[in-house]
């Protein structure tokens, strides 16, 4: 899913217009699926998701994640559509998304301030892949 040739291929083609430069390794560590999305300049954006099995379980990773991650505001913008039950933006302009038991991390923390062709923050990089991952996600 997140570390797929249709997934890259989406955000590049609808979100950075950037190409990679390493081929997209996955790997599976304690139930998180995880890959590093690696880009000219040193730039690395992380894509991961942990699967959990409860409704507890999930509300406690997440919350976890904001506290580790400094969360700075809720982000209606991926709730809407049924897109994320619940989803907050942190410091470094990364995003965590909720959906059922799944939590989707989006590390942007190593791209520059502004990425992508056209530029854009890397906080709207964020949110913008997350877009696009909820979408396959949900069948939009």
């Amino acid at each position: 899913m997140i570390c797929e040739n249709e997934v890259v291929d989406d955000i590049y083609n609808g979100v950075t217009g950037v190409k990679t430069i390493a081929p997209i390794k996955s790997t599976w560590v304690d139930d998180v699926y995880s890959c590093d999305y690696v880009y000219p300049k040193g730039a690395v954006m992380r894509l991961a998701v942990k699967e959990l099995t409860s409704s507890a379980d999930t509300t406690g990773y997440y919350d976890s994640l904001a506290t580790r991650l400094g969360k700075t505001k809720e982000l209606p913008a991926l709730m809407q559509k049924g897109l994320a039950q619940d989803a907050f933006a942190t410091k470094g302009g990364s995003i965590v998304a909720r959906k059922d038991y799944k939590v989707l991390l989006i590390d942007v923390s190593k791209l520059p301030e502004t990425f992508g062709v056209p530029a854009a923050p890397r906080s709207a990089v964020a949110v913008n892949v997350g877009v696009a991952i909820l979408d396959c996600w949900t069948g939009l």
